[in-house]
């Protein structure tokens, strides 16, 4: 197929978030039926949570290619390329696969009433592609919540729980009971539970679900220090703990040394990543990521203060985020970015300064521009407030902005 036809196909695909974000598992599973996903001998893996999914996903891949295995792992948002959610074996999927795979489900869901979301869509060519690609393990990172999540309408050997925080209150409530409900939702019958310690409000919630399920659940709280992780922070030697306990309470079989290699070469992009000597891209866009980026920045840079370039969405805690990075921040500098969603830079000064009244702000036109502005000082350099954003920085930072597939969801 042609190169046109995966931008054809992508230009379909996008254009089904007009449909907006449809929660029920009704269409999902009447579309994974219709496509015979997920395959039959597939052991999946589930993850949902607020902060720390992907890292977590990102580590259990690793550890399990390391000892052997052949993995699948579905993850979201992209950061350029939306083939980056699919990967088997630590490969992207192929344009040819996407642009097959989504014609097909185009011809097959054309009468729909209701439509399948993109998230529907996206999650069905994942499990499609995974089930070609004959892959032993399928690990599946929940796009929004849990319970009614496209994700959700599998059945794992284990469901995991990363910390729960506020995010995405729009759709699963404000409390912290009632985003927690939502994401014990992937909590199933007599499947094993791993969870990251939580908060007490949300503790209680996973301890019901989890009796209401006869399903054992594990609180995970402690670093793990055995061997060391890739990824920067203490937060990810949490991630880590509650990667390995998850392997275990799924009875999947590793030695150390899988271990040692699979945390040793886990690379997850936008996550304390590290772009020279002295930059960081960071995707944190909400106040509990961004607590745990400025405490690793402290961690690595002591008391050196960051030259912060910094966008976020529009549906994002800006004041929260804000507040949590303060005690690292040197001064800012607000680019305008290139999603329909982003908070207006003029926005987020304003925000900065009810705050911070002393932090020399600067609205620039631009990544290009906030990037060129930002290295003219001395201070390390911080890039963050959003994945999508972290997206648009890498792609401009690698030389391939023609490349960056910018995506709503």
């Amino acid at each position: 197929m042609s190169h046109t036809s995966y931008r054809e196909a992508l230009a379909w695909l996008f254009a089904t978030q007009r449909f907006g974000i449809k929660l029920g598992l009704k269409n999902t599973r009447k579309l994974f039926t219709a496509l015979g996903v997920p395959g039959p001998n597939e052991r999946i893996i589930h993850v949902a949570g607020t902060n720390g999914k992907g890292s977590v996903c990102a580590m259990l891949d690793a550890i399990c290619r390391a000892a052997g295995y052949r993995t699948a792992l579905f993850t979201s948002p992209h950061l350029i390329s939306f083939r980056e959610r699919i990967q088997v074996n630590g490969e992207l999927i192929s344009e040819e696969e996407v642009a097959h795979g989504l014609t097909s489900i185009k011809k097959l869901v054309a009468a729909w009433n209701p439509p399948p979301t993109f998230f529907e869509i996206t999650t069905a060519l994942a499990l499609d592609h995974f089930r070609k690609s004959g892959a032993d393990i399928v690990i599946l990172e929940t796009g929004l919540g849990g319970r009614l999540d496209s994700t959700n309408a599998t059945r794992p050997i284990v469901s995991i729980l990363t910390p729960i925080d506020y995010d995405h209150q729009k759709w699963l409530g404000h409390s912290l009971t009632e985003i927690s409900g939502e994401k014990a939702g992937i909590i199933k019958e007599n499947i094993p539970v791993v969870s990251a310690a939580q908060p007490e409000e949300a503790a209680l919630v996973i301890r019901a679900r989890a009796a209401e399920c006869t399903a054992s659940l594990r609180f995970v709280s402690q670093p793990f220090e055995q061997f060391p992780v890739a990824l920067a922070g203490t937060h990810q030697k949490r991630n880590a703990s509650l990667a390995v306990a998850a392997l275990s309470a799924a009875g999947i079989a590793l030695d150390p040394a899988n271990l040692k290699q699979g945390l040793a070469t886990v690379r997850w992009p936008a996550r304390f990543q590290r772009w020279g000597e002295r930059t960081v891209i960071d995707g944190a866009h909400n106040p509990a990521g961004a607590r745990s980026l400025a405490q690793t920045w402290q961690e690595v840079f002591g008391e050196q203060s960051a030259t912060v370039i910094l966008a976020t969405l529009n549906d994002k805690d800006a004041p929260g985020l804000c507040a949590a990075l303060g005690p690292i921040i040197r001064r800012v500098t607000l680019p305008a970015i290139r999603s329909e969603r982003a908070l207006p830079p003029e926005m987020l000064r304003l925000t900065i300064k009810g705050h911070f009244p002393a932090i020399p702000t600067v609205i620039l036109s631009s990544f290009a521009a906030a990037w060129q502005e930002a290295q003219s000082y001395a201070d390390p350099i911080l890039i963050t407030g959003s994945l999508h954003f972290a997206g648009e920085a890498l792609a401009h930072l690698r030389g391939e902005l023609a490349a960056f597939e910018e995506c709503l969801q």
